[in-house]
This record gives C-alpha cells, structure tokens and sequence, in this order.
C-alpha cells in the first residue's frame, strides 16, 4: 500500500511539472482583472463592494472545476459524451419551456437559489463530443456527406438555443463547429461552402427574429438610428473607451461607469469600463493577455499524444476567441450587440465556471502530454 502511495504521488509530482504555468498565470490574471473591473462598475455609497462577494463565490466554484477536470483523465470525458450531451440538450429543452425569462430572453434555468445558464454549459458539452467523434475517424471529413454527422450533432444545440432567444451563443455553436472542422482537414473550399449556405438562408432568419435583435442589427449599421434606445449602449460604450485616454481614469474613478450612464457595465459592457479605468494601454494589456492565453492552448493542442485532446484544446481554443472577438467588436462598434460575455471577465456565474472548466480540460490535456512511467 505504502508503495502504491509513493507511485502516485511521484506521479503527481511529474504531471505538476508539465502544467502549463504561462496558460494558468494568463487565466488567472484575466479573471483578477475582471473581479476588479466588476467591483467597480457595480460599487454605489450604498453597497461599496458592489458584486464582489457573488463574484468571489463564482471565481472560487470556477477555480475548483478548473483543478478537478485537470486531474482528471480527459479521455473518461470523451467515453461520456452521450451523457454530456444528452444532458446539453435537456437542460436547453427545460429552458426554452420553464427558463426565466430576463432582458428578452429565456435563458435561465432556476435550480433552487442557484441560476444556470444551460447555453453556456452546452457549448462545452458540444466541444467534448464533437473532439471525440472527429477523433474517432480514420481520414478527414473531406467530403460533403461526411460533414453530415457533425452537421447533426451541433444542429439542436443551436436550434434550441437560438429560439431561446439568444442568436449570439447560437452563433457561437457555429464557430465552434467550422473551428473544429478546419483543425480536422475538412477544404477550406467546403467551409466556405457552409458559411455561403447559411448566408443565403439567412433572409429566412430575418423575420424570426425578436423585433429587439432587428434593432440590434440595424443600430449596428447606424446607431444614430434610435440613439436613446437600442443605439444608447454602443454610443455610451464608445464615450466610455474613447475618454479614457493613454492611461485610464483610474479604478472606481470612470464616469461613464460610476455615474451610471454606460448600461450593463458588469456584463456585456465590462470591456468598457477597463478602456475608461485603465485606459489603452489596460485594454490593450488585456487584448495581450488573452492573445497569449490563446497561442499557449493551440501549443497544447500540437502537443497532445491524441487527436481527442488536440481536439478539445481547438474547441476550446475557438470558444474563447469568439466569445472576444464579438464581446470586444461590440463595445467599439465592429460588431452588433448580442449579449456575449467577454470570458474570464464579464459578471455571470455559468459562463466564468465554464470558460473556467475549458481551462481545466487543456490543462488536463498538458500534463498528459508526456508518458509517465510508473
């Protein structure tokens, strides 16, 4: 017994010294940045400390999935999928039927005190079993027909989610899916061919939108459409980065922020509160911290002894990189308003456990790299 004990805790001690210390210490400053970001932009006389302490709550729930998925042996992940993926889907059909209902949208489930946010669950849950499917293949999907599996795999996802409605995460199954293909060999000639097919049915999108997202759209193109309405957030935000300077205003110190004029300044609007605060050079340091985040999991998906942690590093990879492209592109008027999060920062517990649990799954897939001998 004595002996078995020494085994694993050299074991231990080996897979310890292949983590991934540059992608742990990026994590972590991201999510510093955030929690200051957020104390301030939801601080009043009233309540000093803002959200701080539910953020605290989420950032230590996030950091205990993190470490218990690297410790775990990703590939017992990928033999659940059906589990994984079966429950995605539950959780999303519960919410479109008894979710709460908040901004417009139905994206909620309560369970007890708690609130999830099954759409951010699911997209984990969909990176795990497309990895595993697409491993599982002797060749690359090269052919149209052999895009048909994965087609059908990420089609109810996004179809339940985008009738929730929340067009922006449905988008996100999409990355996520064209992502993975691309890292699979599938011809940039067939992606292509995917992305012109879901333009041209995107007319048929059109009037199965809430009149609030076609708004949204609209003001995208010329906020001057309805400045006081759905316009008002992407001027404020604009206001909110443009007057922050070289340097930033300083922590608690933002007017567009403190005095309440930029809306939703602790979720999707967070970016702009650190553009005020700490100015370009913070958001530039943040944009920096996420560029290094991202090449140093693409590093361990080069890596990986398997196809199925190579996968599951570029899923989580694209998850992240979309999810800033959008969030960032929204706050400075590249792209249209769709509610989301900047991962590791934005205020929302669902989201950072999970931007969280991706972590835990590269890291997973790191100190697994090298063979351990016992």
């Amino acid at each position: 017994m004595g002996g078995a004990l020494t085994a694993d805790l050299r074991a231990a001690r080996r897979r310890l010294r292949h983590v991934d210390w540059v992608l742990v210490a990026c994590t972590l400053a991201l999510v510093a940045v955030g929690t200051a970001a957020i104390a301030s932009a939801t601080a009043t006389p009233e309540q000093p400390l803002g959200l701080l302490r539910p953020r605290l709550a989420h950032v230590a729930v996030g950091l205990a999935v993190l470490a218990g998925l690297a410790a775990v042996p990703y590939r017992s992940l990928g033999e659940a999928w059906k589990l994984l993926y079966g429950l995605s889907l539950a959780l999303l059909a519960l919410t479109d039927l008894v979710g709460r209902t908040a901004l417009g949208a139905q994206r909620w489930l309560a369970v007890g005190p708690v609130s999830l946010q099954p759409s951010e669950l699911a997209k984990l849950g969909l990176v795990v079993t497309l990895a595993w499917f697409l491993s599982r293949r002797k060749e690359p999907p090269t052919r149209l027909p052999d895009l048909l599996p994965y087609l059908v795999l990420a089609g109810p996802p996004v179809l339940l989610v985008f009738l929730q409605p929340d067009l922006g995460s449905a988008l996100a199954f999409v990355a996520v899916l064209l992502a993975m293909l691309w890292a699979a060999g599938v011809p940039r000639g067939q992606l292509a061919g995917l992305v012109a097919g879901g333009l041209l049915v995107s007319p048929l999108v059109w009037p199965l939108l809430k009149p609030y997202q076609r708004t949204r759209l609209l003001v995208f193109v010329d906020p001057s459409l309805d400045p006081l309405g759905a316009g008002y957030n992407l001027i404020q935000s604009k206001i909110a980065i443009g007057s922050g300077g070289l340097w930033g205003k300083g922590l608690f110190a933002g007017t567009q922020n403190t005095l309440q004029f930029l809306p939703m300044q602790h979720t999707d609007f967070v970016f702009s509160v650190i553009g005020e605060e700490l100015g370009f050079v913070g958001a530039v340091g943040v944009l920096l911290l996420f560029w290094v985040f991202l090449l140093r999991v693409l590093q361990v998906a080069s890596s990986a002894r398997d196809a199925f942690g190579s996968y599951l590093c570029v899923g989580v990879a694209s998850l992240v990189a979309f999810h800033v492209l959008v969030n960032v592109g929204m706050t400075v008027g590249l792209a249209p308003a769709t509610g989301i999060p900047l991962p590791f920062l934005s205020y929302g517990g669902t989201a950072l456990v999970t931007h969280l649990a991706g972590v835990g799954l590269v890291l997973s897939v790191a100190v697994r790299r090298p063979k351990i001998l016992f």
